[in-house]
């Protein structure tokens, strides 16, 4: 029986139409803002990613937590009564501890449902990368592939998930103690744009640094046609994720639709969420394919 559930965090920064198309079911993170009370990160609906971004540039720092053991066998345990076996992807292991709650959960319930299937499986990334997982495994389960053909291929072909992203502004880096504020300062006069990616461990790597927004757009188009499988015919799906920059995410999309014609698909681009973006603050271009081994050509 293919008629299992799927199902992720909001970290996969998706809309709320993507996972209900796709019948992909959503574990929320949360997010703590300045006026003391926690917010679900429920894909902007609580809080519109506008307004939330506005809030940092006034100086809000807000801070994140990841879903606790209850919360997720309070969402797994009506899919299991349903009679629904579960595939759950978690965010990557390098930035949250979410993937453990999820499997303390999962280990808990399978005593008590000794006869369905509860996999949990790090999916090394978050954001655009996790999105285009959540794409293709929800594309293979309406082809009719099982819960073990989706569970193999995510295991085999995680570390092909390629994700870049570059910054146009140090502010948060700065106020969240990852960058030094001299070093900040320097950087937002100079325009200095850094690149960071997921390695094959799952961490969040610094990489170069660019000068100007319009050198590191370029630059993101670049590191596709370098790692993309078969370069620029690749011919797969696109993810792009931005915290409140639309224009600078769409040319990146522009250049990409452009230069690689054999594209399945238009270039998908979506919002950051509150949690990732409550780290790197607006102004974050994220890009997503499929790939060389992240361990390779870096």
């Amino acid at each position: 029986m293919n008629d299992f559930a799927l199902t992720c965090c909001s970290t996969a920064d998706q809309t709320r139409e993507f996972f209900e198309a796709r019948d992909i079911r959503v574990i929320f993170f949360h997010c703590l803002m300045d006026d003391g009370k926690s917010y679900p990160d429920d894909l902007g609906q609580t809080i519109p990613y506008d307004e939330f971004y506005q809030k940092m540039r006034d100086g809000a720092l807000p801070t994140t937590s990841q879903p606790n053991v209850q919360e997720f066998i309070d969402f797994f345990e009506p899919m299991l009564k349903e009679g629904k076996d579960i595939l759950h992807i978690s965010t990557s292991t390098g930035i949250t501890g979410e993937y453990n709650s999820a499997c303390i959960a999962a280990g808990m319930l399978r005593e008590k449902y000794s006869g369905r299937k509860l996999l949990v499986v790090d999916s090394l990334t978050a954001a655009c990368g996790y999105g285009l997982i959540m794409d293709r495994l929800s594309s293979m389960r309406a082809e009719g592939k099982t819960i073990d053909e989706c569970f193999t291929w995510i295991t085999e072909n995680r570390k092909h998930v390629v994700l870049w992203l570059f910054s146009t502004d140090l502010t948060w880096y700065v106020r969240g103690g990852r960058v030094s504020a001299a070093a900040g300062f320097v950087g937002n006069v100079l325009n200095i744009c850094p690149f960071v990616y997921f390695d094959d461990q799952g961490h969040l790597i610094p990489h170069t640094k660019v000068r100007t927004k319009a050198r590191a757009i370029i630059q993101l188009e670049k590191i596709m046609e370098r790692l993309a499988y078969n370069g620029t015919d690749y011919d797969g799906t696109c993810f792009i994720s931005v915290s409140d920059c639309y224009p600078d995410g769409r040319k990146v999309a522009d250049l990409i639709e452009q230069n690689f014609p054999k594209l399945k698909e238009p270039v998908h681009i979506n919002s950051i969420g509150s949690v990732i973006g409550a780290h790197t603050g607006p102004g974050t271009v994220g890009l997503a394919f499929m790939g060389e081994l992240r361990i390779e050509k870096q």
